[in-house]
């Protein structure tokens, strides 16, 4: 059986589409896990309706607590040996789970995953975030690690399938069913960039993971989403996430996959000028802690940066101002970015 989590937060609009698309899979043995998050939209009855009219569809209420908590509450209420994640104003092709587990079995591996793409308000599809193989390929941790670090990889759980075992806390499941021994695995609760975070926490545990060509997932692009800013005054909190898990997969590099150790520092010194690049001037002060630790690590490090053939001059050049003059850069970064549009 396969279990398929949809986190539910006040998206009544979009809500219909994605239950249908799961309930129209061609796969046959599933269990659809719908986890209202407290909406308040009307979304929680729309998901007890649907559950009341179909037997492979279940629906567990809570307060509020984000869509890591949510997913965690249906991991430990899934009945199936695999499972898949669905943001609730997402889509799914009919035949993406029969594909994905149809590439576990032919791999014999643990996990399988398969292109997404970006749909916007008015249907148009936005050039690709990961772009998928022409065929099918098997990727190992340090592979896959390597993929990641250079923003060539996908992170989501969501275009996954992934072995229910893996997520094992070693404890008996509420299902009754025994459950590998074994760390917990379950998504950070109260950070975004979630699943990056728990994906390379888990990738030496997953072993090789097979990729499949061509895209089933669609990403319904809004703002005011979680990592998306309604405005550009807005500062997400996904940019501080996003050095915050650079670091942790700088620690994970240094312990498994000690070839990589430019290609981190490579990522580690990306996503810092990507917090530098974003955030509002007036929170670059000396009250914001992270702010000052990011221009402190970028003077530390400039040297290293310099030499590291991953960077590129743009990377370098960008490195080289915002270590002199962080404010000053961001305001002519500022200015530049309003007279282009």
């Amino acid at each position: 059986m396969i279990s398929v989590i949809v986190p539910v937060y006040n998206t009544k609009a979009y809500l219909k589409r994605c239950i249908d698309s799961l309930l129209q899979q061609t796969y046959q043995d599933m269990e659809i896990i719908l986890v209202d998050d407290g909406s308040t939209d009307g979304s929680g009855e729309l998901c007890d309706s649907y559950a009341d009219r179909h037997e492979s569809i279940r629906v567990l209420h809570k307060e509020n607590g984000g869509s890591s908590s949510a997913r965690n509450l249906g991991l430990d209420n899934a009945r199936g040996d695999y499972i898949g994640f669905v943001d609730s104003d997402d889509y799914v092709d009919p035949d993406m789970y029969e594909r994905l587990y149809a590439g576990i079995r032919e791999y014999r591996v643990k996990a399988a995953q398969i292109g997404r793409d970006e749909i916007d308000p008015e249907g148009n599809a936005l050039p690709d975030i990961c772009v998928p193989p022409e065929q099918s390929e098997c990727l190992f941790p340090d592979k896959f690690m390597e993929e990641l670090l250079l923003h060539r990889g996908d992170c989501s759980f969501c275009t996954k399938l992934i072995a229910r075992s893996l997520f094992s806390d070693g404890k008996p499941a509420n299902t009754g069913r025994e459950q590998d021994s074994g760390e917990q695995y379950r998504f950070p609760v109260g950070i975004l960039n979630e699943d990056f975070h728990l994906l390379i926490r888990m990738l030496d545990r997953i072993g090789p993971i097979v990729s499949l060509p061509g895209h089933a997932y669609h990403v319904f692009y809004r703002l005011g989403s979680n990592s998306r800013k309604e405005s550009r005054e807005n500062f997400s909190r996904v940019f501080a996430d996003c050095v915050d898990n650079a670091d942790l997969a700088a620690e994970i590099v240094s312990e498994k996959y000690p070839r990589l150790e430019a290609t981190v520092f490579r990522f580690g010194i990306f996503q810092r000028l990507e917090y530098m690049l974003h955030i509002p001037i007036g929170q670059m002060n000396r009250e914001n802690k992270a702010y000052l630790d990011i221009v402190h690590y970028l003077r530390e490090n400039w040297i290293q940066s310099m030499k590291n053939p991953l960077l590129t001059g743009k990377n370098k050049l960008y490195h080289t101002l915002f270590a002199l003059a962080p404010r000053g850069i961001r305001k002519l970064h500022r200015s530049l970015k309003k007279r282009i549009g």
